[in-house]
């Protein structure tokens, strides 16, 4: 059995190489808000679980996505929705350090709803635009 885990997983990242070998910005930046989602989802179920190494674990992760997210904002050519989204990256950076220095499963919960509020927005962009990324 642990052959075919072993397997599976090799597969699943030649797979996400793939993927993001051939993806656009747009879905690279969309591969990065569902990898913070997914963190900070399992954090949140570290949380309630009082597993503090699992915590730690995924929170760090969501951290580096988000620092990944902030690094990508074009913020001499972004005007104030890259202005507003450096800004807002900043809190969720905070948030998530704060979460995880008092255990706090609401605080992760905060963070997940501002990331999915800015998901949305990313998803909702007119193509024209997605493509003009490329």
């Amino acid at each position: 059995m642990a052959v075919n885990l072993n397997a599976l997983k090799q597969y699943q990242s030649v797979d996400l190489r793939a993927t993001i070998e051939t993806a656009s910005p747009h879905k690279l930046i969309s591969m990065l808000f569902d990898g913070a989602m997914g963190a900070l989802a399992k954090a949140k179920g570290a949380i309630e679980r009082d597993s503090i190494e699992d915590r730690t674990l995924h929170l760090n992760k969501a951290s580096e996505i988000i620092v990944g997210l902030r690094g990508s904002l074009d913020l001499e050519g972004g005007g104030e929705v890259a202005a507003n989204l450096d800004g807002l990256y900043d809190y969720m950076l905070r948030s998530v350090m704060q979460a995880n220095r008092e255990n706090d499963a609401e605080k992760v919960q905060e963070v997940m709803n501002l990331m999915l509020e800015i998901r949305q927005g990313w998803s909702e962009m007119p193509n024209d635009i997605q493509i003009g990324e490329n």
